[in-house]
């Protein structure tokens, strides 16, 4: 029999003045003005799981009465259905339906009500009811529906709908389902290149107080060890470089900031709390990467795991799994999928979202969240997230912890119980990847988790197809989700910033990784999905940084105003390369005349390329060849190059000036300055013949006289 307990009331001052009780003809008045502002909830249900017929079950709460106007004739009253739900589909139906006209049946209207003393505007009272799962008619293992609501003289005003998960001993044992819960630890990136410059300051408040990566850590220090954690490393990058001093771009140009130590104490928190925890390395920057495949820049997905990777053990100092991806929105198409299989780390396993894979038949029950899907490397393992459970853990609207854990208790309970199901089956808990969690609603679900007989948590990569596994239609990328992308027309700066960047690993002499790697997957990520603005900025800042970067070498001497001399109709003309990259760099330069009729150039490099040492210049000698009788200014175009073929920077002209001497003009001139010289010498000589004999004819007079 439900029996009523003791008023466990506790009314404010304005409760203790007299209040006049209002008249049963108005009660539906007063219904009417109370619907939206007279509230009733249910904070505890105690036991959560009642196991035995006689169980004492307490459910307690309070009520509310926020009309304005004090309130009389009010009772708290249970409501409950004997008859155990079919499935999880009419457990949504029934919270989906908030009409009181809908509450459950039953209503014992001799002790299941609480009557409630007069309820002054602003006030609130606690209340209690007790039950045993014979007194409500629960005869065998089940969900059934139970609400409280608060009536006036017996109309409801409002309710509080909630399960009830009755598990006495059942004649068969239930097979105990598998549940990997898996958690993002993921960001949007909070600079655009290496350099400490960050083109925002909102890091500094998501570590802080109730911020969201400080909610996330409180839920990592005490989660239990199975939970999977997705972890971006960009996001310990960043604070890591925050922990050693930063700048912040503001619109007057950039602020410096101190070393931050809670960036450094959040770092070496979450390496304590995930310590025994499987932890995968989400790609660096976490790259849009359907968007990537369909925009053609395929070998920023192998690079993004590679590097991701490499940072994420650095940072956690630890080893990390890079072989299970968890895309954007939980969804690939079979492009993307193809980019991950053919990675260096050879992805082998996904975790997508129910509506990307879906059973290729309508079912009745809750499918194995395993399934093997084909890529051309081969059969890659699909993990498909349960939408219902990963709501509980990240609900739209919000709610308590009490009817959260309900509901999780319920949900799991069902699917256990579900007819026909004698294989045990697994079960993922994904919430969205950039989540803000409440870290009491986390936590406590996962509490209750490793409490529920019929649940096993276990790690991600512990779920493997099996024979529980059920059919699926294949990957399911429809045009709205195309349309969500990062655009073409978005991305086609990136790749074209990632192609030059590249280049300035090409002419290295030692062939490094290339040090815009990370900048370029800054600019591809799928946060920039709903902040477009924010990732051009982040792609200017990056293209910006690599034209600088590439202006170290350079060809010197170029410019109309600077022309090289060719003296004759042939020779050789000195072209110049200047490295002030800071490292040596191996180059290779072709040389094109602009008009072949004026200018010929003969000049081709061998194989081997110009190796120029840094802060070096390193000349190359190229022939060019004048056409006969022409004179004046010529260009050619001088294109530096990697050993590839690839064009590094822009193209350079040079002017080439002519004297126009041909090789016949230059021995006609050089035979009549020798017919010259040959008279000036004949006539000089004769001139000293002519003096002799004027002088020896001057002696022989002399001695006549």
């Amino acid at each position: 029999m439900i029996r009523k307990t003791a008023l466990l009331a506790v009314l404010s001052a304005a409760l203790l003045a007299p209040t006049m009780a209002a008249a049963p003809s108005t009660a539906a008045t007063s219904a009417q003005t109370s619907r939206q502002t007279l509230s009733v909830a249910i904070t505890a249900i105690t036991p959560a799981v009642p196991r035995s017929p006689t169980d004492i079950i307490k459910i307690s709460g309070t009520v509310r009465n926020d009309t304005g106007a004090d309130m009389a004739g009010l009772q708290v009253r249970l409501r409950y259905d004997a008859q155990k739900l079919p499935d999880r589909a009419s457990m949504d139906a029934y919270m989906s339906d908030q009409s009181t006209a809908t509450l459950p049946v039953n209503v014992s209207t001799r002790n299941s009500y609480m009557d409630l003393q007069p309820l002054a505007a602003g006030g609130a009272v606690r209340w209690e009811i007790q039950a045993t799962p014979v007194q409500l008619g629960l005869r065998e293992f089940g969900v059934y529906k139970i609400a409280v609501d608060v009536a006036q003289y017996r109309v409801p005003l409002q309710a509080e709908r909630t399960f009830l998960t009755y598990a006495p001993p059942t004649p068969q044992k239930l097979p105990r389902t598998r549940l990997a819960v898996a958690l993002p630890v993921i960001d949007q990136p909070h600079r655009a290149t290496d350099d400490p410059v960050f083109v925002d300051d909102k890091l500094s408040q998501a570590i802080a107080g109730k911020g969201r990566l400080a909610d996330l850590l409180r839920i990592a220090q005490s989660a239990p060890s199975s939970v999977t954690w997705f972890v971006d490393p960009s996001l310990l990058d960043d604070l890591n470089t925050m922990a050693k001093g930063y700048k912040v771009k503001t619109k007057d140009g950039e602020q410096s900031r101190p070393a931050d130590p809670a960036a450094g104490r959040w770092l070496q928190d979450l390496r304590t709390a995930l310590a025994a925890a499987p932890v995968v390395a989400v790609p660096y920057a976490d790259p849009d990467l359907t968007a990537l495949a369909h925009q053609g820049l395929d070998d920023q997905p192998n690079r993004a795991i590679a590097l991701g990777g490499k940072k994420a053990k650095e940072l956690l100092g630890r080893d990390v799994r890079t072989t299970i991806n968890w895309p954007a929105g939980g969804l690939l198409d079979p492009d993307a999928l193809d980019l991950l299989s053919v990675s260096d780390d050879k992805v082998d396993t996904v975790l997508l979202d129910a509506a990307n894979l879906p059973a290729a038949q309508q079912l009745t029950v809750t499918p194995d969240a395993a399934s093997t899907l084909d890529s051309v490397e081969g059969p890659v393992t699909a993990l498909v997230s349960d939408p219902g459970l990963s709501r509980l853990f990240e609900p739209e609207t919000s709610t308590s912890l009490l009817l959260s854990t309900q509901r999780f208790i319920a949900e799991t309970a069902m699917i256990a119980a579900e007819p026909g199901q004698t294989l045990p089956r697994s079960l993922v808990v994904a919430p969205s990847r950039r989540w803000d969690p409440n870290p009491t609603l986390v936590t406590g679900l996962l509490k209750t988790a490793k409490q529920l007989p019929w649940l096993q948590l276990t790690a991600l990569e512990t779920i493997k197809a099996g024979k529980a596994s059920v059919p699926r239609a294949g990957l399911t990328y429809t045009d709205q989700n195309r349309r969500e992308e990062l655009s073409g027309k978005y991305l086609a700066p990136v790749k074209e910033t990632a192609e030059r960047a590249q280049l300035t690993t090409l002419i290295s002499a030692t062939r490094p990784q290339s040090t815009f790697d990370a900048a370029v997957l800054r600019a591809t990520s799928s946060a920039w999905r709903n902040s477009t603005r924010m990732g051009r900025s982040v792609t200017t800042a990056v293209s910006k940084a690599v034209t600088e970067r590439m202006d170290r070498v350079q060809i010197t001497g170029a410019g109309p105003d600077r022309p090289r001399t060719l003296a004759g109709s042939n020779g050789v003309v000195p072209i110049s390369v200047k490295n002030a990259s800071g490292a040596e760099i191996r180059i290779f330069i072709d040389v094109r005349s602009d008009d072949q009729k004026l200018l010929q150039v003969t000049y081709e490099q061998d194989d081997e390329p110009l190796s120029i040492g840094p802060g070096q210049s390193g000349t190359v000698q190229v022939p060019m060849n004048a056409t006969p009788g022409t004179s004046g200014d010529a260009t050619v175009t001088v294109q530096l190059r990697t050993a590839d073929g690839k064009a590094y920077g822009k193209p350079q002209r040079l002017t080439i000036r002519t004297t126009g001497y041909t090789g016949i003009a230059a021995v006609i001139v050089g035979a009549g300055l020798t017919v010259m010289l040959a008279a000036v010498v004949t006539r000089v000589l004769r001139r000293r013949a002519e003096r002799r004999r004027a002088a020896s004819a001057g002696n022989r007079e002399s001695e006549t006289e």
